[in-house]
């Protein structure tokens, strides 16, 4: 995705063409920089052959699932419905990982009756009702249990998953009492060490630290894991400033523990495959002057893309044709939502624009589409995907009929 003759582009396919043709707004997707990132991503770690299983929560398109399956990945799932999408796009029931730490009694059941991989269990109650639920149906069930390790990754305090105040995962002490219990199980069987930090890591230093207390732990459990799933968290670049998480030194470290604990390393990866894969495009329908600054407001909303309002992140916006053209005022470009908190960007300076422009933003692939919603009764946008200059409809655009 770059500019062609000062035309933003994605795949030679000009954002300015699928804004006439489409309307806006539009989530759009580079097949290349997917496969791109899913090739550099099993680079990483081809010493010692990792299952691979994508984050579905993080962009669950079933199209994109499909193909990112046909890159050899397999899924990581958190709901019953992540399970069935996963299954439609063609995901092997035995490349599929269930986390989550209220799973209810239903999707523990449909979860085992399709023979995926693991279920990881994040409590002494999940566990029991696992048992329970195998017990009925006669049936022995592999499981995991997810460590919370007490890691802070230096991650934003919402997507922060491994600190003993975060609700993921069991305690080390508790752990141990875990592991006793499901030896004693005729219907359970652990066969995975579970562990995820957070999301949006950029320092390979809390891995590392992760890495040691699970060494520790299973050292002192001498429990055999035929498992150990490291989840995932791998985060990008989201402003100018280019800060990437070393791959060559965690990788490093993996291997290590890998050969002397012999266990099939599992990843997680969701941000770091689909995130700098997608844009979300968009018109300019106001400019509103004010003394204090000028607010640009786009077709585009909070409802389209959560993730500023959420956690308060910044996602680049340029213009979808470059000028040299500035203009230094504060600048704020917001949505049409009835919320103060739809507001995607300020700036002290940008391109001159006018309304009726179209403006692109970027990286918007993980966690886009995936927190999208109606509110204020939005209908949300289409979904494309340019593979091989081709302009795929990979979801249709919700008309407000259909949420009327």
């Amino acid at each position: 995705m770059k500019y062609i003759n000062k035309i933003f582009s994605i795949e030679k396919v000009s954002a300015i063409k699928l804004a006439k043709r489409f309307g806006t707004p539009i989530y759009c997707y580079s097949y290349n920089k997917i496969k791109e990132n899913v090739l550099n991503f099993r680079k990483n770690f081809d010493n010692f052959k990792p299952l691979i299983c994508f984050s579905v929560k993080s962009n669950s398109n079933l199209y994109l699932l499909r193909e990112i399956k046909k890159l050899g990945f397999g899924a990581d799932v958190v709901s019953i419905g992540e399970l069935i999408k996963a299954l439609k796009a063609g995901v092997e029931p035995k490349k599929i990982v269930f986390s989550g730490v209220g799973k209810t009694s239903g999707e523990i059941s449909y979860a085992i009756n399709k023979k995926i991989l693991l279920i990881n269990a994040e409590s002494k109650s999940e566990i029991i009702k696992i048992e329970k639920i195998a017990k009925s149906k006669r049936k022995v069930v592999e499981i995991g249990i997810r460590l919370n390790p007490n890691i802070d990754a230096k991650t934003l305090s919402q997507i922060s998953t491994g600190k003993k105040t975060n609700k993921f995962g069991v305690e080390e002490n508790e752990l141990y009492r875990l592991i006793n219990l499901i030896k004693k199980s005729k219907y359970l069987k652990l066969s995975c060490l579970s562990v995820h930090i957070g999301s949006q890591i950029l320092d390979y230093k809390p891995y590392i630290k992760m890495l040691k207390i699970l060494g520790r732990i299973i050292d002192k459990s001498r429990h055999k894991f035929k498992f150990i799933d490291l989840g995932g968290g791998m985060g990008i670049s989201y402003g100018d400033k280019i800060k990437k998480l070393n791959y060559q030194k965690y990788s490093k470290e993996v291997n290590k523990f890998y050969k002397k604990y012999k266990a099939k390393i599992i990843f997680e990866p969701g941000r770091s495959v689909i995130a700098d894969a997608g844009v979300l495009i968009s018109e300019v329908i106001y400019i509103k002057k004010t003394n204090y600054k000028n607010f640009v407001i786009l077709d585009a909303g909070m409802n389209d893309l959560m993730r500023p309002a959420l956690y308060r992140s910044k996602h680049k916006i340029i213009p979808a044709i470059k000028r040299n053209q500035l203009q230094k005022k504060n600048i704020e470009f917001v949505g049409p939502i009835c919320e103060t908190t739809d507001s995607f960007l300020i700036l002290k300076k940008f391109q001159k624009i006018k309304e009726g422009e179209i403006l692109v933003i970027c990286d918007v692939g993980a966690y886009g589409m995936s927190l999208s919603s109606n509110y204020n009764l939005r209908p949300r946008p289409i979904e494309l995907l340019i593979k091989e200059k081709k302009i795929n409809i990979i979801k249709k655009r919700e008309r407000i009929l259909d949420i009327i």
